[in-house]
């Protein structure tokens, strides 16, 4: 699988449009989507999947059943609250398979929602726009540091103000990264956080005159078209586009992107092909 470094943020990850999509941050231990689970993926005990269909959920016994026979910790899926009574079905008939606990916590996730991932981390959800329900995710990092009186106080000082209960740290939290999953241009104009974050994964799954934009909306999916008219609307500092439609060759994917792309997007984009 690809390796991209996205503004420093290393991303192992595929997607291909219908196939798989898995997007892998190992520093973080997470990843977005299972598609077929590539091996790598077992190691990740927390998945943050995105909607039900099998591109994008498909793999996901391989995922627990590898982890358990690997006496690995039972993983932590957040899934949207639409899909968790089918998703409790679909594991107990693969329990019923195989023999085996296959034990997983399941966490029904709905827009608004934030979900804590530890290491002062946190999922905010957000409603993405596909033609089935969709739940897109944003990663806000919290970083601590000294209040500006505090500064230069000495190590006894401010352990004795914490131990009186005085808070003498500022929290100072970022949106390191967005991953929207399937859906359209439309979550762009809608979140702000989409637009903001500072890493944007996001899909775009056709990208000239073989599939109309209008067809592109109609299926639930961003056309490139839509993203070089919007160019204005992201501020992000780096953003990878992803789950191109097999119609179009890694070669392709990325003259197209090149040629089409205004020079206020180029320096900032990378595209996912299996040559990234």
């Amino acid at each position: 699988m690809p390796t991209v470094d996205l503004a420093g943020l290393s991303i192992h990850a595929v997607s291909i449009a219908g196939v798989e999509t898995c997007i892998e941050v190992p520093s973080w231990k997470l990843c977005f989507d299972i598609g077929k689970c590539p091996d790598s993926a077992t190691r990740w005990g927390t998945v943050l999947f995105t909607h039900g269909h099998a591109d994008h959920i498909g793999g996901v016994v391989h995922h627990v059943g590898t982890r358990e026979m690997r006496k690995q910790k039972a993983p932590r899926y957040l899934l949207p609250k639409e899909y968790a009574a089918n998703f409790d079905r679909l594991m107990d008939a693969w329990r019923a398979l195989d023999h085996a606990a296959l034990e997983c916590e399941v966490v029904p996730v709905a827009p608004g929602d934030r979900i804590d991932l530890g290491k002062g981390r946190s999922a905010h959800v957000f409603r993405s726009v596909h033609r089935v329900p969709t739940c897109g995710y944003a990663i806000e990092e919290s970083r601590r540091h000294l209040k500006p009186e505090w500064v230069g106080r000495g190590d006894e000082a401010i352990r004795a103000a914490r131990a009186a209960g005085i808070a003498v740290h500022d929290d100072d939290p970022s949106v390191e990264l967005v991953f929207c999953g399937d859906t359209t241009i439309h979550v762009v104009e809608r979140e702000a956080i989409v637009r903001k974050a500072r890493r944007l994964i996001l899909e775009a799954t056709f990208l000239d005159d073989r599939v109309s934009r209008d067809w592109a909306r109609r299926s639930g999916h961003v056309h490139l078209e839509d993203i070089v008219e919007r160019a204005d609307l992201f501020e992000n500092e780096a953003i990878l586009l992803t789950h191109f439609s097999q119609r179009y060759s890694p070669r392709e994917i990325r003259e197209i992107v090149a040629k089409r792309l205004p020079a206020s997007l180029k320096g900032r984009v990378q595209v996912l092909t299996d040559a990234s």
